[in-house]
């Protein structure tokens, strides 16, 4: 079994908003301690009064390792230990591939997988210290399917985190951390804010998932956490995608080449 959520201290980073202030009420409904951490100081503070007096809130720009350490910090001091991470900061670039340019790649690399890098460095002692806790990292069903061409940097960043949280579950399980991978497909957040454009305009392509709301991802990211399960899916959909792509990737890539052209 995972983590006691009703006796856990989590750190939520992107919490002031979607996702991440979803997960935030969903632990604190189990009796979670929430440290609600976000780049803007005003999201995250009205989700931890939100929250009552069992959250705190701080900004954080996962880029900056200090202001990680900040929050470890802060955490320790308002209530003695570090349960949960939950990485959650993501930004988009949408457009051709020939149009998005490098700086553009360095800032997704540098905030949706280099963030996690970071946030392990800081988190991680504090964990392996205890022999206990669990880490949550949102990526996406871009990071598990190819559709997501229009968006590469975010795509190939999506699959770095996929693939990151499954080498850290094998390092982390037999020392008593667990680690789950959050994928979802469509749910409505306000992460257009988080989106530059470049080039031509594009259509986004891939399967009509169904579009869920964020109180219900945030439900299914608790019980994940609750159940110690890896993946975490929005979409069951998307399981028989991975599949049809696991049996033969040849004739996987054949088949979407065919169905986008």
């Amino acid at each position: 079994m995972g983590i006691d959520l009703g006796d856990a201290v989590a750190v939520v980073t992107g919490g002031g908003s979607g996702i991440g202030r979803a997960a935030a009420h969903s632990f604190a409904r189990r009796g979670t301690r929430v440290v609600v951490t976000d780049i803007d100081a005003e999201r995250a503070r009205t989700v931890a009064d939100e929250l009552g007096d069992r959250a705190v809130s701080a900004v954080c720009d996962v880029t900056d390792t200090a202001a990680l350490e900040a929050v470890r910090d802060l955490a320790l001091e308002r209530f003695g230990r570090v349960d949960l991470v939950m990485n959650n900061v993501g930004i988009l670039a949408v457009g051709q591939v020939e149009d998005i340019p490098l700086e553009t790649w360095q800032r997704v690399v540098d905030v949706n997988l280099m963030g996690i890098v970071r946030s392990n460095l800081v988190f991680l002692p504090i964990l392996l210290e205890q022999g206990s806790g669990h880490i949550v990292n949102t990526a996406s069903t871009a990071g598990l399917l190819p559709y997501g061409f229009d968006r590469l940097p975010y795509t190939a960043t999506k699959h770095a985190v996929v693939g990151l949280s499954e080498s850290l579950a094998l390092y982390l399980r037999p020392r008593g951390i667990g680690v789950s991978c959050l994928c979802p497909a469509g749910v409505a957040t306000n992460i257009v804010e988080q989106i530059t454009f470049h080039g031509r305009p594009t259509s986004p392509r891939g399967p009509s998932f169904p579009i869920l709301d964020a109180d219900t991802v945030g439900e299914l990211v608790a019980d994940g956490v609750a159940e110690d399960r890896f993946l975490i899916l929005t979409a069951p959909e998307a399981a028989a995608e991975l599949r049809e792509r696991g049996a033969d990737l040849d004739a996987y890539l054949a088949r979407l080449t065919k169905d986008l052209t």
